[in-house]
């Protein structure tokens, strides 16, 4: 299971783009709003419906997935960072290796948690001066060990696709965003 975090204030493109193309390579991924509430609204106001809650715990079969995923947007990512239980998970995905995939200023997020010190990394651009790592990259996907860093919006097509390819061992990301007329 794949699980991508909601903040309020969330980038839209990042999070359903990235949604809507794993969910059409076959991959398992539920969304996790952060609140106690299911409803998320974005950083344009659009209302989404989560597939479940953190609501101030996560559960243990959360930690048994096998990628957290992380949208951007200033305001997603600020509430993401102010949530104790988010930055738990991530750092129980990132000691047991497990993958974790992060885009536009919420690579910044696992700079300051120490998990990019000695990883090649990307994030939008304006926000590289926060980004923590041990090699800024200007690449639109960066992929280094089990961190999968993308740099925005724009991007978020060629993010999705490496991890679809990275999640299914196969070259079936080029095939969808090919078949969506990217």
């Amino acid at each position: 299971m794949v699980y991508l975090l909601l903040a309020e204030g969330f980038e839209e493109i990042e999070a359903i783009g990235t949604v809507d193309i794993l969910r059409r390579a076959g991959i398992e991924l539920m969304t996790v709003s952060i609140s106690c509430e299911l409803e998320v609204k974005s950083a344009r106001n659009i209302r989404i419906i989560a597939d479940r809650k953190l609501c101030g715990k996560f559960d243990e079969d959360i930690l048994s997935g096998e990628m957290l995923i992380l949208p951007g947007g200033g305001v997603g990512v600020e509430n993401l960072s102010k949530s104790a239980e988010v930055k738990q998970l991530i750092l129980a995905y990132s000691s047991s290796g497990k993958k974790i995939a992060a885009i536009c200023a919420a690579p910044t997020l696992l700079g300051k948690l120490g998990i990019l010190t000695d990883k090649k990394a990307t994030c939008f651009p304006s926000m590289k001066n926060e980004l923590i790592c041990g090699e800024y990259s200007e690449e639109p996907v960066v992929v280094d060990g089990n961190i999968i860093t993308s740099r925005g919006a724009g991007t978020t097509h060629l993010f999705a696709a490496k991890i679809a390819d990275i999640l299914t061992n196969r070259s079936i990301g080029e095939n969808i965003i090919a078949n969506m007329i990217y």
